[in-house]
């Protein structure tokens, strides 16, 4: 569906004139049963160990443990440990490339499927590097090169090259939830994505065949960190707008994703003013990858005209405060991130449709030209893209975007059919891990649907940076290592392969009804519910 921006904000404006409904008595009871909303048409997989659309995460962090985790609600200080989940104590060697991870023991996988055991942790994390069937999660693993068991209680970690933040960014990682192998060999990979078997706090129960109901998770009794408040969770998939919010005002779900786009939370707090908005920030980082493979941006020129082209502060302001102004892959809060002060100018797209023009006349273009690029429905993708769109048109760029369902643009846009592609992410305070994501030659992105989220082609169409990315993981130390990724921010930003547009936090809407059990602060676009009750 081709789509403007008067179509999409007409369509957004009509939620203001919601009648709010009284929440019927059984929402605020729910036989024990919490429900969340999300918006997608249904579900995708459960295995997290393929590429996913990010809302799966709900269900899938749920249903499975890590090794290690943040906190429930916040990304943890600078320099400090991450919170033990499935290992309860670690030790580093000096050039931190020696990890040794000491295993809780005695803890079950769902359904009779035994006792988790160093041996579905090596099966795990060999999975995940095995180039046959990993797809997109596969870069975020290579710099490790063996895993080896040191009885059933102990693993270790041999990397390739030192990494001090090993913990926070690659086992932390929702990726890197820990697999039961007899599972897996009997279900096989088709099984395991609609029938997941983990330690975590809560079991598969149903995978509804209405896709739009989602999926219901039972309480799982012999979690080791105890029972979770409520007996069900139920993640439901209500991809339109106005449906997913009545489902809110009328009391058929107690919380649902947020719409990330302008005025809507506005609105929505002027019709019901004790709903409770929480929103993690950095939350996702929304990212834009030219095809350097196709026309029209094979041509340096016009990709750099694209990115002058693109008011950046207009698009945070427009959906503040959800949506934050960034300068580099790595957001201002994150380590070595840039700042407006700090990002090289020769590098920093400041809006100037004037040197859009000009470089468009250099390249032979000077009364513009068309393109045509496939975005979601989710609200954050189609009101950024779509904001983008009229920039665009300022300076003669006509931009046809065609609006597709959140499912099927992912499944289509990691085969690399996309010409301007879009990727939002929630990644964690590790300065190299969007470099590896986005910029490796290994992360590119395959027709197969195997590859990664290099949806620019970086590496393979022209030459990329994967020698300074060697670089920088390879020096220990951490001002170092900042100052190299730096370096390669500003040369895939000169090179104009990627343009970071903004992070935008993740907001979930709750009824008052709803007691979480802390307050969230920052971390990644979902955060545990265990703790979460009904409380009126």
């Amino acid at each position: 569906m081709v789509m403007n921006r008067r179509t999409f904000v007409g369509g957004t404006a009509a939620l203001a004139g919601l009648a709010l409904a009284p929440a019927p008595a059984r929402a605020q009871g729910a036989g024990g049963t919490l429900r969340i909303a999300f918006a997608a048409r249904g579900l995708r997989t459960m295995d997290p160990q393929t590429s996913i659309q990010g809302v799966d995460n709900w269900a899938i962090i749920h249903v499975h443990d890590k090794l290690v985790d943040l906190s429930p609600w916040r990304f943890p200080p600078e320099g400090s440990d991450p919170v033990p989940r499935l290992a309860t104590s670690w030790e580093r060697s000096a050039d931190a490339r020696t990890w040794t991870i000491r295993l809780r023991e005695g803890v079950p996988f769902h359904k009779g499927y035994g006792i988790m055991t160093s041996d579905d942790v090596k099966f795990t994390f060999d999975r995940l590097r095995d180039p046959v069937r990993s797809g997109g999660v596969r870069p975020k693993f290579q710099n490790i090169e063996d895993v080896s068991v040191d009885g059933p209680a102990a693993v270790v970690f041999r990397l390739k090259q030192p990494d001090p933040l090993f913990l926070l960014g690659v086992l932390s990682d929702y990726d890197a939830s820990v697999m039961s192998r007899r599972a897996l060999e009997e279900k096989g990979e088709k099984g395991i994505a609609t029938d997941p078997i983990g330690t975590g706090p809560y079991s598969l129960e149903t995978v509804h065949q209405d896709p739009g109901q989602g999926v219901t998770l039972l309480a799982n009794p012999d979690h080791f960190d105890g029972p979770p408040a409520t007996e069900r969770l139920q993640c439901l998939y209500i991809a339109d707008t106005t449906a997913r919010t009545l489902a809110l005002l009328s009391g058929d779900v107690h919380m649902m994703e947020g719409v990330r786009s302008p005025g809507w939370a506005d609105s929505i707090r002027a019709q019901k003013p004790d709903l409770v908005f929480d929103v993690v920030s950095p939350g996702s980082f929304f990212t834009i990858h030219p095809n350097l493979t196709v026309k029209p941006f094979d041509d340096p020129r016009l990709r750099q005209a694209l990115f002058h082209a693109i008011d950046r502060d207009e698009i945070a302001t427009a959906i503040a405060p959800i949506s934050q102004r960034t300068y580099g892959l790595n957001p201002p809060s994150f380590p070595g991130g840039f700042t407006a002060e700090t990002i090289p100018a020769e590098v920093a797209y400041r809006y100037d449709p004037d040197r859009a023009r000009q470089l468009m006349a250099e390249a032979g273009v000077p009364n513009g030209f068309a393109f045509r690029a496939d975005t979601s429905q989710r609200e954050d993708y189609s009101a950024i893209m779509l904001m983008i769109q009229d920039q665009l048109k300022r300076v003669g760029i006509d931009m046809q975007l065609n609006i597709k369902d959140h499912t099927a643009f992912h499944a289509d846009q990691n085969t690399g059919t996309n010409t301007l592609s879009q990727h939002s992410a929630a990644l964690p305070p590790v300065p190299t891990q969007p470099i590896v994501n986005y910029l490796s030659t290994a992360a590119t992105v395959k027709s197969d649907g195997k590859g990664g989220s290099n949806f620019s082609r970086y590496g393979t169409a022209i030459p990329g940076i994967d020698d300074m990315l060697e670089a920088a993981l390879a020096e220990p130390d951490l001002a170092k290592r900042l100052d190299l990724v730096r370096r390669i921010e500003a040369k895939a930003l000169g090179d104009a392969v990627i343009l970071p547009v903004s992070t935008n936090g993740f907001m979930i809407v709750r009824s008052p009804a709803v007691d979480l059990g802390y307050k969230v602060e920052s971390g990644y676009v979902n955060w545990p519910l265990t703790k979460a009750r009904i409380v009126a």
